[in-house]
């Protein structure tokens, strides 16, 4: 099976857009990872949801406000996640939150953390981002892991910051500028397949 045309293409896996066509696959990967997204992230889990959310992240024209990609492996396309980018703001700020969920039962096999770098690579090489902020409850180990292992820096704790699961929750800052993106870059390129 020949892949999609992606947005980037690492060693294993590929981010691309979503699309309209990917809703029946992207809801059922929601479902069968609800133990796993369990109070830390409330991915669109109906057919309604994900039409939002297309309506959200996916760019029509001009300079996106929000952009989503999809973290597909590949050789057989099968969904292991997916990253939100929200809020671009542009001007002297030039800055975006980043979101982020694996699904099952592909979490734990890496393609996350390479995702990570392809997703780091385009808000910074293809957005044009100075800085990237990601949000994560504290008691969330493996996405503290995940974003220390690709090199976001620790800057902060917002107490009762988002509201998951019915309830206001804190949540750990951390954040990566452009900068701190040029240097781990290099360490990271062969690893995960970057582009020179």
């Amino acid at each position: 099976m020949r892949p999609p045309r992606a947005t980037l293409t690492g060693n294993r896996v590929h981010l691309r857009p979503p699309r309209r066509a990917d809703g029946a696959a992207f809801v059922a990967a929601v479902r069968t990872s609800r133990r796993l997204h369990g109070r830390w992230v409330s991915a669109p889990g109906t057919p309604a949801a994900y039409a939002l959310y297309l309506s959200r992240y996916v760019r029509r024209a001009g300079l996106p406000a929000n952009a989503a990609l999809l973290v597909c492996r590949s050789g057989d396309e099968a969904l292991a996640g997916a990253f939100n980018f929200s809020e671009i703001v542009r001007g002297p700020f030039e800055s975006a939150y980043l979101g982020y969920y694996a699904f099952a039962p592909l979490a734990g096999h890496g393609y996350m953390t390479e995702g990570f770098a392809l997703a780091l690579d385009f808000a910074f090489r293809r957005l044009g981002l100075h800085r990237v902020e990601a949000n994560v409850q504290p008691d969330n180990a493996r996405s503290l892991a995940l974003l220390e292992r690709v090199g976001f820096v620790r800057e902060g704790y917002s107490r009762r910051y988002i509201r998951l699961a019915g309830r206001w929750r804190d949540h750990v800052r951390f954040a990566m500028l452009a900068e701190d993106w040029r240097l781990r870059r290099a360490s990271l390129r062969a690893a995960v397949g970057l582009p020179r």
